[in-house]
């Protein structure tokens, strides 16, 4: 059973929300009562979840936005506090994985599009948050790393650098904002039943079993399991906890 939070009168704003983990967050964050917004670069996935939570009774709001492009993420944060006044917590969520590549042999596209939605696209994100959560004087944000931000791994360096990316953009800005009320923190999943996973499965580029084996607890993570972190680290209860990079990873880690 996960505990219960009050986000009543608070507004959460989660990246990469059309589906898996930051879909189940943004679900979480709207039955603990704060207002939504969700954005996504997938249209249709973003309109079919934000209508889910309306229809459920919920406050929440679509946006469509590409966190590679910072223009549009300044419009998505600009579109928030215009339409809920505030923004209190966010989940830095939205991010690819490309394919396998020999270090040698890695295209530099493939490198430079990793980097801009998984580094670049937090960093924006952070940015334009942080400037409404500056003039707040609060809030509370979390950032997307993964295992692969705390290892290494054969055929998968520009995803990790990307990843690697996130916790030192993460510890430095939690330095910057602890004396100005904001806590920054990171999260680092292991391998997690998501639409993205199911895609490496489906390519050939995840070995299912193999996964399983490398996560001590014996299964994959449940989006829903990210969820719960996500929130407790928004909440009252993480008070004194800044400038972490958090494994969620089954243990993966700890060997």
């Amino acid at each position: 059973m996960n505990p219960t939070y009050n986000f009543s009168g608070q507004v959460a704003l989660v990246t990469g929300a059309g589906s898996g983990m930051g879909l189940a967050t943004a679900q979480a964050f709207a039955a603990a009562g704060a207002a939504v917004v969700l954005a996504d670069v997938n249209e249709a996935a973003l309109r079919t979840a934000a209508d889910s939570l309306t229809a459920a009774g919920h406050q929440a709001l679509a946006v469509t936005c590409d966190v590679s492009d910072e223009g549009q993420v300044a419009a998505m944060v600009e579109r928030t506090v215009a339409t809920f006044g505030r923004l209190d917590v966010a989940f830095n969520n939205a991010g690819i994985m490309v394919p396998p590549s020999d270090a040698a042999d890695e295209p530099a596209d493939s490198f430079d599009r990793v980097n801009a939605i998984n580094l670049r696209g937090v960093w924006a994100c952070m940015k334009h948050e942080l400037r409404q959560m500056r003039a707040q004087g609060s809030g509370a944000i979390v950032n997307c790393s993964s295992l692969g931000g705390l290892v290494g791994l054969p055929g998968r360096a520009a995803y990790h650098a990307s990843k690697h990316g996130v916790i030192g953009l993460t510890k430095s800005a939690a330095l910057e904002y602890a004396p100005r009320g904001v806590r920054i923190n990171a999260i680092c999943p292991g391998t997690i039943e998501t639409p993205m996973v199911a895609d490496m499965i489906a390519k050939g580029e995840l070995d299912v079993a193999e996964a399983v084996a490398n996560q001590p607890i014996g299964r994959l993570g449940r989006a829903e399991e990210m969820a719960a972190v996500v929130l407790w680290l928004c909440s009252p209860g993480a008070s004194f906890v800044l400038g972490v990079a958090l494994p969620v990873d089954g243990g993966y880690t700890a060997q």
